[in-house]
């Protein structure tokens, strides 16, 4: 997704007075437009947006447990439905299967065998599967492999 997709579409949502999406995709813009004024030079790519949205999902995934937590059920599907919104831009999400394997070969590759070498797990498998898949499930899915 470029930043012309998200611009087109926040218009759009406008359009159909979606109070919701609009909401989501105008915060999303303002993340953005805050990388792009920081004065760190930092180009806004598509790798950059999915960093961006990737972040905003994880802060809407703690609050929904936050919520759901304190009993705060309209809350935490609101946070749900904003999710949802937000993965729409993200590229499809590897499969559990497909993380396992993935960490199974690296895994057998980097010659790691016990718990000592996640780290060197985790910093090669982040880099390979950035944006493609979760990072917690990553992690799970590497803790599980090397019991």
């Amino acid at each position: 997704m470029d930043y012309s997709t998200l611009l087109e579409d926040l218009k759009q949502a406008m359009l159909a007075k979606d109070e919701l999406k609009t909401s989501v995709l105008r915060m999303l813009k303002a993340e953005i437009m805050k990388i792009q004024t920081d004065g760190s030079g930092t180009e806004i790519t598509e790798a950059v947006i999915q960093s961006v949205i990737q972040k905003m999902i994880k802060q809407r995934k703690d609050s929904f447990e936050q919520f759901k937590a304190g009993g705060r059920a309209e809350l935490a599907e609101k946070e749900e439905k904003e999710i949802a919104i937000l993965q729409a831009y993200l590229p499809e999400q590897m499969s559990e299967d497909a993380i396992r394997a993935e960490v199974r070969a690296s895994k057998e590759a980097l010659g790691v065998t016990d718990k000592s070498g996640v780290g060197k797990l985790m910093g090669v498998l982040m880099g390979k599967l950035k944006g493609k898949a979760d990072g917690g499930a990553i992690k799970r899915i590497v803790e599980e492999e090397l019991k």
